[in-house]
């Protein structure tokens, strides 16, 4: 099961979130997502875990427990969406021309 990980603190590496994962079974990634530019941390990350039993469980258990000071909210995660950003409706035609 993939899962995601929000309201991480800054200070929270992708070694401290597999450590706090591993207590409840076998992780197979976790990593926290950084801002390409800054390379500072977004605020959350995902975690991967091949067993769903394992996985359901440290969702319920960390759920709601603090990690270096924030507050975890973790949920399943969904898959990424096929809409592109960009302005409205996130559709962006280039080259229009003018009469």
């Amino acid at each position: 099961m993939n899962m995601y990980i929000g309201n991480l603190a800054r200070e929270v590496t992708d070694e401290d979130l597999r450590g706090a994962f591993e207590a409840y079974g076998e992780v197979a990634s976790a990593k926290v997502i950084k801002d390409n530019f800054s390379g500072l941390s977004r605020g959350f990350g995902f975690v991967e875990m091949p067993n769903n039993a394992e996985a359901d469980t440290a969702m319920k258990a960390l759920n709601g427990q603090e990690l270096k000071g924030s507050t975890l909210k973790i949920s399943e995660a969904r898959p990424k969406s096929d809409k592109r950003r960009g302005g409205k409706g996130g559709n962006r035609r280039g080259g229009g021309q003018y009469w």
